[in-house]
């Protein structure tokens, strides 16, 4: 008769967590191992996995790039100004295409971006297929499609299902696209998430870069700012400036993490670094985006200096905020503001936030005054009687 261990046992044995332990039984690495409920018989003489970033012979970037067509833009280092030509020299095919969807998302063309992506949806390449669900649903939100956007981030989810019986490589290209999707609309995490210790390491170096910034942005949301900061200096430290797409993503959650501790002036720093790296290849579309969480940091410094490309940062917020709500509140049941102009919006976010009313108008340089009437025709707009009333609208 076979001879079992619990994974107790087995986790004493290889001096690993119990939680490691069926986690390596859920991939099926450990031949053998049967399941009862919700814990897992292993047998006896099994012998520890290996690590699968050395259990090949063949060097880890080079199995890793193997699925090079998983956001190929987000993982090319480029030099500014340099993003079509760079996205234009990749091999004709998926890969191409998927660049190219990449650059027109990036570059605020949406509507460019689904068309582009749309035939690889159901591509039998895994990372073709699941970049362009991540394209299409953004790019899906950003046009008012929410229905399209619902059913490429269902799609998503059901990937990271199918791949947890597949190569620890498909699970960590489906972790790290399932993982952006739900963290940067702000919705719950899939059940079926890999911890990000268990994915990180097998992507390569670009998609690693923005792997962070979602965990840094993350912590954002769970308002531990010091630790999404220390996260996003120690990445850029490490070379992820060499990653345009990434950079821009990483210094913009800085932003967000140095306004909520009070210290503009090096948020003011971070934007100003992803505002050159993003303007040669006019790659706006972050700024839109994020531009509810930034702290009002477009409108003091990017709109007195660009104001053209502000309109446009503008214009790209309102199309992607009225998507991203009619996604996010009904799933968290979370209402968030949509009422407000975007500079009403700013100046209540930083006031919910425990900036007062002078530190607000020298932030925007702005007369008191004219804060007291933003805030309050924010407050009439939303009907609330008090800043912790008018909290319950805002951002996290």
């Amino acid at each position: 008769m076979d001879s079992y261990i619990s994974t107790r046992e087995a986790a004493e044995k290889w001096e690993v967590s119990e939680r490691r332990i069926s986690q390596y039984c859920a991939e099926g690495r450990i031949p053998g191992a049967q399941r009862f409920g919700k814990s897992w018989a292993i047998p006896a003489d099994a012998e520890k996995p290996k690590d699968p970033r050395r259990a090949s012979s063949e060097p880890l970037t080079d199995r890793i790039l193997k699925n090079v067509n998983l956001m190929p833009l987000m993982n090319t280092a480029f030099e500014p100004g340099r993003c079509r030509e760079a996205a234009q020299s990749m091999a004709a095919g998926p890969q191409r295409d998927i660049a190219t969807a990449e650059y027109h998302y990036f570059s605020g063309r949406p509507e460019q971006a689904a068309k582009e992506a749309e035939p690889y949806l159901t591509d039998s390449d895994m990372g073709a297929q699941l970049s362009a669900c991540l394209i299409y649903a953004y790019a899906s939100l950003s046009v008012g499609q929410i229905q399209r956007a619902k059913f490429a981030l269902g799609e998503l989810n059901a990937s990271l299902a199918a791949a947890a019986e597949q190569s620890p490589q498909l699970r960590a290209a489906a972790a790290f696209i399932a993982s952006t999707g739900a963290v940067l609309l702000h919705l719950p995490l899939p059940k079926e998430m890999p911890d990000t210790e268990s994915f990180l390491p097998l992507l390569p170096a670009g998609l690693r870069a923005f792997a962070l910034y979602v965990q840094a942005h993350y912590l954002y949301l769970k308002e531990e700012y010091g630790r999404s900061a220390g996260i996003v200096e120690a990445t850029l430290a490490m070379g992820a400036e060499r990653y345009p797409i990434p950079a821009i993503y990483l210094h913009l959650v800085a932003v967000m993490d140095y306004m909520s501790l009070k210290q503009p002036d090096r948020a003011q720093a971070h934007l100003l670094s992803a505002w050159d790296i993003a303007r040669p290849d006019d790659l706006i579309e972050g700024f839109g985006e994020h531009h509810g969480l930034l702290g009002a940091m477009l409108e003091a410094v990017i709109k007195p200096k660009w104001p053209k490309d502000f309109k446009r940062i503008i214009d790209i917020t309102y199309r992607f905020s009225s998507g991203w709500r009619r996604i996010h509140n009904p799933i968290t049941g979370h209402d968030v503001a949509d009422e407000l102009t975007t500079t009403e919006f700013a100046v209540a976010m930083l006031a919910v936030r425990g900036w007062t009313n002078q530190e607000i108008a020298q932030h925007l340089h702005i007369s008191v005054n004219t804060v007291k009437s933003h805030i309050s025709e924010a407050m009439r707009k939303l009907n609330a009687a008090t800043r912790k009333e008018l909290k319950q609208y805002m951002l996290k």
